[in-house]
């Protein structure tokens, strides 16, 4: 029987040891966090704000929630989360530092500032008691954790029952022409993008590669379900660019 030393998981279109991939991931981060606002409108084409606007839809932010915020960053979902709830709390989590601090700069932390924590943490090891949340939200960050299950899990044991989870991810297209078409412009525009835009190649290509690695709508829904959240569902996003999954703790 092997030790979790002898593990390996994907890095892009590498395998890697478990061990490394979450000092690699945050590799990339460090290199994109002046520019992650920039990155998610070359990665989404511009979409990424209706897709994070149809993610509060269907959320229905209600006042007085806490909101836990994973893969959090620049802050993004947790300002919209507060603005639709009128009042609020959230705590942003990020494995990466600097996104923390991008997310700080922000004109709207300064203006939440009380309703706001920033808290550098693994998605997979929160570093929360059991039952503490009403909202639990992960944006283009599942992908990024070396093992998701264990992430959904975690989400479970800090929400509280009759939480909420929403899963905010790029994902797969149902028709295989599209599907291919959607696949050359990520691999052969993203990355030269990324070097113009950012001046750095290499990160863009891993966030493609690892797109293409993560599981698609069903397979990630039945991981969902195997947390223990209940009542799931996903909705496609461009036909499946992206998808919303959602799930409830009872």
């Amino acid at each position: 029987m092997s030790d979790s030393s002898d593990k390996t998981t994907h890095f892009g279109f590498e395998t890697v040891p478990e061990g490394e991939k979450a000092g690699r991931v945050q590799g990339v981060f460090n290199s994109v966090a002046s520019k992650y606002d920039i990155m998610n409108d070359v990665m989404s084409m511009g979409i990424h704000r209706v897709w994070k606007d149809a993610m509060m839809d269907w959320l229905a932010p209600r006042p007085g929630q806490r909101l836990l915020d994973v893969a959090g960053g620049t802050g993004d979902i947790s300002f919209r989360f507060l603005k639709r709830a009128g009042e609020g709390h959230s705590t942003v989590l990020d494995l990466t530092e600097p996104m923390l601090i991008e997310g700080r700069k922000r004109a709207e932390a300064e203006q939440r500032a009380d309703s706001l924590d920033w808290v550098v943490g693994d998605a997979m090891a929160l570093p929360f008691e059991d039952n503490t949340f009403d909202v639990y939200t992960i944006s283009f960050g599942i992908r990024n954790v070396t093992r998701p299950q264990e992430a959904l899990n975690e989400a479970y044991r800090v929400l509280r029952p009759g939480g909420r989870l929403m899963v905010l991810e790029f994902s797969q297209l149902p028709n295989p022409a599209m599907q291919k078409a959607y696949d050359l412009y990520s691999f052969n525009v993203i990355p030269r993008m990324g070097k113009a835009i950012a001046g750095d190649y290499d990160s863009y290509q891993y966030l493609v590669e690892s797109i293409r690695n993560f599981p698609d709508q069903d397979t990630f829904l039945d991981m969902v379900k195997t947390a223990g959240f209940v009542n799931a569902k996903y909705r496609n996003l461009s036909l499946g660019i992206a998808a919303l999954h959602s799930g409830w703790k009872i």
